[in-house]
């Protein structure tokens, strides 16, 4: 008799900003942490907080072959500080137990982000792909999807059989990738074992670097995926996460073929000289300060010049970062700039007293009445409180496009003319629905500030061109000019922390 075939579905997805303050259980509970029949009941809603993903996976798999979705355990929460190391611990022990007690399987699909550290341990994604080939042994397919800024190790790629990594920056192939390794997926099951390389390069792209429509990772990438195809089953590119901190941070390339491993290396090899060639164009490009708030100030004064949008690219909480710094907000208020919006700006104890006390109301707002780092300074300023909502929203462009999310009470303030979303859950401003859920109209603004650094272009590329991006540099922990952190882990030296980097190394 024809039985199905049995794929386990598991995942932890946290990009790890090794400065940034500890994630714990309370933030993945926040956002996403589910498993066994909890899992599978949120994989059928049709607005699903499970990543893009694995929704994928599972309906190329539904069209392709009879089979049935084992779900395990999936957490998800915003990027962060490094995971508490026993919540981790605790977490990989029930995603093993539920594995060993889903036995026997024909399968595994792993949905990791690629970049999380612990506060003991700069591989926990290795420990997660070695667990699942130690429970389903050497025979079984397993299969893993990460973020382009993940950080890959040598271990990660030799436990599992494919390694998939995002190809766009903003990512909004997500779909893709799903359906891709669903693909794979079916021909291991008939057989297939492919075979990878991998190299890393001594260069750590700064986030603003690693754009997939222009620049120098846009035309590596464009490189890589035209090697693709044939017996090369896969080219990931992963411009990695340089605030992980770890000794696996590096531009990696991996190159994965049906069976052949030495044209694997050589394509490998072939990409990354490529890449080496072009590495000192990873160099960030920022505005200071001042010339972004002049230009805001423009634009609100003559109705002729376009908008712009301000990307707080150094307090992104998509890179960890707290979502809660002041210096742009007090420029602007400073300026008297009209027209101008800011969100998402991350406050709990804020949007909370603005709830108490209702629409309509003035009050002397407090923002960072509690400093959680040095960033996060204190600023008071009058304000006047236009909108309370309960933060429930579903995306509705680019990379939360569809997903349901919650940004806790949240408050649309007037802070002595300049608009403020005040949430209660951090998260990264990637969506207009943030902005319009509070009756603010995008198309009137003349400037926008957004505490994102990239993937705003797809959210917001409905209003804001390319050559209406200003990317600020202001203080924060997600700064792109990395010589501003002290890392302890990076391999050194590495480009651009290091201006003297040789490859290959003697």
């Amino acid at each position: 008799m024809f039985q199905k075939k049995r794929i386990a579905i598991l995942g932890l997805m946290l990009e790890s900003n090794s400065f940034a303050p500890v994630t714990g259980r309370d933030d993945f509970l926040s956002r996403l942490y589910l498993a066994g029949i909890e899992m599978a009941e949120e994989l059928r809603q049709d607005e699903s907080r499970i990543p893009a993903e694995i929704h994928s996976f599972c309906a190329t798999m539904d069209v392709s072959t009879e089979w049935e979705a084992v779900p395990i355990l999936i957490g998800l929460v915003e990027a962060g500080g490094p995971i508490d190391h026993a919540f981790f611990v605790q977490t990989l022990a029930d995603m093993k137990n539920r594995l060993e007690a889903a036995m026997p399987l024909d399968g595994v699909y792993i949905c990791n982000h690629g970049a999380m550290i612990t506060t003991e341990n700069r591989d926990p994604d290795a420990e997660i792909f070695e667990m699942v080939r130690s429970v389903v042994g050497k025979d079984t397919p397993v299969v893993a999807t990460l973020d382009l800024h993940g950080n890959v190790s040598d271990r990660m790629v030799a436990a599992v059989n494919l390694v998939i990594a995002y190809q766009t920056n903003p990512h909004v192939d997500m779909v893709a990738r799903g359906r891709e390794a669903a693909a794979a997926m079916i021909e291991m099951i008939d057989g297939l074992r492919p075979v990878a390389s991998i190299i890393r390069l001594p260069v750590c792209p700064p986030t603003v670097t690693l754009l997939t429509e222009k620049g120098p990772y846009a035309d590596l990438m464009k490189y890589g995926q035209a090697k693709s195809g044939g017996e090369i089953m896969n080219v990931s590119i992963l411009g990695g996460f340089a605030y992980a901190d770890t000794p696996k941070n590096g531009l990696c390339i991996i190159v994965t073929a049906r069976s052949d491993r030495a044209r694997a290396e050589a394509v490998a090899r072939d990409i990354a000289e490529t890449a080496w060639k072009d590495y000192r164009r990873y160099d960030p490009h920022l505005m200071s300060l001042d010339d972004a708030v002049a230009k805001a100030v423009a634009t609100g004064e003559d109705p002729d010049l376009p908008a712009v949008i301000l990307a707080d690219v150094a307090d992104n909480p998509g890179g960890g970062a707290n979502g809660n710094t002041t210096w742009i907000l007090e420029a602007l208020v400073n300026a008297r700039a009209k027209g101008s919006v800011l969100g998402i700006f991350n406050d709990p104890l804020l949007a909370q007293e603005a709830m108490q006390l209702g629409e309509g109301e003035t009050f002397r707002a407090v923002f960072n009445r509690v400093e959680p780092d040095r960033f996060s300074r204190r600023f008071e300023a009058n304000a006047t409180i236009l909108r309370i909502r309960d933060g429930d929203c579903v995306g509705r462009r680019g990379f939360y496009a569809n997903r349901r999310l919650n940004l806790g009470t949240t408050v649309l303030l007037d802070v002595e003319g300049v608009q403020v979303v005040v949430v209660s859950i951090r998260t990264q401003c990637a969506d207009p629905v943030f902005l319009e859920m509070m009756g603010i109209d995008i198309a009137k603004a003349r400037s926008v500030v957004v505490k994102s650094r990239g993937h705003f272009r797809a959210g917001f590329d409905e209003f804001f061109g390319p050559d209406q991006v200003l990317e600020v540099d202001a203080p924060g922990l997600s700064s792109p000019i990395l010589s501003r952190f002290e890392f302890k882990f990076l391999p050194r030296p590495i480009f651009p922390v290091d201006r003297d980097v040789t490859w290959p190394r003697g």
